[in-house]
C-alpha cells in the first residue's frame, strides 16, 4: 500500500512517520501533485498557522489538488482545519472540503487547549473497536462547530467536532500519532479503508 504524507513544511511529520512504522507502514513524503494523486492512502498533517500553511498549498498548487482526490484522506490537527470552508486564524479561506468555518475558542477560556481529552459519539469507520470517552491527545487555539459533517464531538467550554468526514475526507482535530493506543487504531482503521471508487 502507497501512503503519501502531503508535505508542505506543516510541522509534526515525523511522529506520523514513527506511528506508521509502529503499526508496519512505510509513509512516503511529498508535495507532488502525481505523486499524491497515485496514492492509496493520503495523510494531511498539520501543526502551525492557517494563513501561512495556505499560502504554501496555493504556491505548489495543492490547494487544488487536494479537493480532487478521490482516495481517503486524513487531515490532522491544522490539515483537518484547512480542509474546512474558512479559519478565524489569518482569515484564511480553506479548501472548501467540509462546509464549516474554523473559529477562535471563547475568550474565557485557556489556549492553546493543550492536553488529552474525551472524545464522544463516534460515527464511523475510523473509530471502529474505540470506546465512547476514549482519550486522545489535542493542542489547538481554533475549532470546527458541530456540524453535519461532525463525527465525533469533544468538550472543551462548547461541544466541538473533534473529527469530520466526508465522503473519502477525513479530518481529527486530535493527534492519532500522539494518541496512543486508541491513536494508532484509529489509524489503522484509516489505512483499511477501502474507499476507491
Amino acid at each position: 500500500m502507497k501512503i503519501v504524507i502531503i508535505d508542505y513544511g506543516a510541522g509534526n511529520i515525523q511522529s506520523i512517520k514513527f506511528a506508521l512504522e509502529r503499526l508496519g507502514y512505510t509513509g512516503i513524503l511529498s508535495s507532488d501533485a502525481d505523486e499524491i494523486k497515485s496514492a492509496d492512502k493520503v495523510i494531511f498533517p498539520g501543526v502551525g498557522e492557517a494563513s501561512s500553511a495556505m499560502k504554501k498549498l496555493k504556491s505548489t498548487g495543492l490547494d487544488k489538488v487536494i479537493p480532487q482526490l478521490k482516495q481517503p484522506v486524513l487531515g490532522i490537527c491544522l490539515g483537518m482545519q484547512l480542509m474546512c470552508n474558512r479559519s478565524e486564524e489569518g482569515d484564511t479561506e480553506g479548501l472548501g472540503i467540509f462546509d464549516v468555518d474554523v473559529i477562535h475558542f471563547e475568550k474565557n477560556l485557556k489556549v492553546p487547549h493543550i492536553g488529552w481529552n474525551r472524545i464522544k459519539e463516534l460515527k464511523s469507520d475510523i473509530f471502529e473497536g474505540i470506546s465512547e470517552n476514549e482519550f486522545v491527545y489535542l493542542v489547538h487555539s481554533f475549532y470546527a462547530p458541530i456540524c453535519s459533517e461532525t463525527i465525533a464531538k469533544c468538550d472543551y467550554g462548547v461541544n466541538y467536532s473533534s473529527a469530520l468526514q466526508k465522503n473519502n475526507f477525513y479530518g481529527v482535530q486530535f493527534h492519532p500519532e500522539k494518541s496512543s493506543e486508541a491513536g494508532e487504531k484509529i489509524l489503522e482503521n484509516f489505512l483499511k479503508l477501502d474507499l476507491r471508487s
